[in-house]
Formats: structure tokens, sequence, C-alpha cells
């Protein structure tokens, strides 16, 4: 069991931000990652496509015999990890939760600012998490759609990129915001851009260091660290497109992917596609 690896993922590369920060602080342990490329951005995804998606993918990862599974997606870590929390044998970590308490640890003034996609935003998960440990605290979520577009095809900074980041950081900064948590996996790609523009009495939150700790806390107490002592075996696997997952990732993490495999998903949506496609060939429809 110990030597079984970590299941992750996400809906891109944004993801490996996790993935960089696990082989920092537990390399020794074997991985596989599932970016789901064929359906991304989720931001602009259905609760029911996105639930639809996570079934699949975690299913998909069990057949590994994953010890454990992050969802290293700040959308789905608010809309389907709380449904679906306790439904399997493993135990599933999204990036909400210790993301929210970090916040709540670095804040000196309670004024805390999110930047998240939208579907997140409209979950309001940092909120309620983030007043569910500091009642006081005041939240200011922004929904920046354009950021995942900019990560996807490896636009990390430069003139364009500061001034979509200081458009959403506006309202933020009005706010007097002393903290702010990067709610989607792909952001902190770009949050050298984004301290710059917020200025240095702003305190930028990566989630992806605040779940892998809480990742690393939950294998020693269940004393599931690797010790084998061999290379680990790191998998990259994606629904979509994947040389431009290959060519972005490697931009982002390096050498660490070598090979990335291809996964057709059956999820429900598909299916409903073609059913509604045989209906309107049995109707006599457009063929």
């Amino acid at each position: 069991m110990r030597n079984n690896p970590i299941g992750v993922f996400d809906s891109g590369v944004g993801g490996l931000t996790v993935i960089k920060t696990m082989a920092e602080q537990l390399p020794g342990e074997n991985f596989i990652y599932f970016g789901d490329t064929a359906h991304l951005p989720y931001g602009s995804k259905s609760p029911q496509q996105l639930m639809s998606y996570a079934k699949y993918i975690v299913e998909y990862l069990l057949k590994y015999k994953v010890k454990a599974v992050v969802v290293a997606c700040g959308t789905h870590s608010s809309i389907t990890v709380p449904q679906i929390h306790g439904q399997y044998d493993v135990p599933i970590l999204g990036v909400v939760n210790p993301a929210s308490r970090a916040a709540i640890r670095t804040t000196h003034n309670g004024k805390i600012g999110v930047m998240a996609t939208q579907a997140s935003v409209n979950s309001k998960s940092y909120s309620r998490k983030i007043n569910e440990l500091q009642s006081q605290a005041q939240v200011f979520e922004v929904a920046c759609p354009r950021f995942v577009p900019l990560v996807e095809s490896g636009q990390l900074q430069g003139t364009e990129v500061s001034h979509i980041v200081n458009e959403y950081l506006q309202p933020l900064m009005q706010e007097g915001v002393d903290t702010i948590v990067l709610g989607c996996t792909h952001y902190p790609f770009l949050s050298a851009v984004i301290s710059e523009c917020a200025g240095s009495g702003v305190t930028v939150i990566d989630p992806a260091l605040e779940t892998v700790t809480e990742l690393k806390d939950y294998l020693q107490k269940q004393e599931l660290l690797n010790d084998a002592r061999i290379a680990p075996c790191r998998e990259f696997v994606v629904s979509g497109d994947d040389s431009s997952f290959y060519n972005v990732g490697r931009l982002l993490v390096g050498d660490m992917i070598t090979i990335v495999g291809q996964v057709e998903m059956e999820c429900q949506e598909k299916q409903d596609t073609i059913m509604d496609e045989m209906d309107i060939n049995n109707s006599g429809g457009i063929k």
C-alpha cells in the first residue's frame, strides 16, 4: 500500500503546480496525473457536467490502486469534492480547505481576496470555508476567466498578462485586501505577475503548497509514505490534446514529463450527446 501511487487531476496543466510541489515535498512518491484537456476550461461548465467528469476520473484513477486522490482543481474542489467526499475507499483531498486555512493564518486586517474561476465564484465555496473558520473575515471573490487560457498557452508574462492581471486585481485592491487566495491551480503559474501588480503589502496564497502539506500529514499519520528506495514512477494522461499538454507542461515543470498518454472519456455528457444524435436520426432529421 505504501508504494501505491497518488492520483492527481485537473482540467489541464494547472494541477502541475501541485505536482511540482509534490515532487519537492514528497520526492519518493509515485503518482498518476490526469489532465481533462478535452473539457477545459472548467469554469464555464455546469455542476452536472463537472460531476460526470469527476466520477469518471476518480474511478479511472482507482484502477491504479491509488492510495489517495488529490483534486488539484479549484473548480472541482468547490463543486464536486463536497458531494463525492466519503463515497470512495480512499481519501479525496481538494484545495479549498487548505488554502482557506492558510488565508486565515496570513491575513492581518481580515480582508481576503479570492481569484478563481466563474464556477468557483458562483459556488461561494471559499467564502463559506473562510467564514466558517473566521466569521469576522471579509471575503471578496473575483472571477478570472482569462487566466486559464493564458496558462494553457504558456503565456505567463508580458504586457498583455500584466494588463489582464491588473484588471482582475482592481476590485480587490479597492476593498483593501491584504491576502489573496489563488483559487484555481492554474493561477500560481502567474503568481509572479500577480504579486508584482498587487504590491508588497499583499500576500498571495498558493493552494498547491498547502494542499501537499495536508497530503503529507495524512500519509504520515496513516504510515503510508513510500519507503521504497527506487526512482518514483510518474505518469501523465490526458483526455484531449496530448501535444499541447506535453509542450506547455514541460515549459512549466521541465523534464518531469517524458510521455503523455491519451484516454477517451466515456462520461455521461458524451453518452447524452450520442443519444440526442440517435433521436435526431431516428426521427428523420439531419444525418
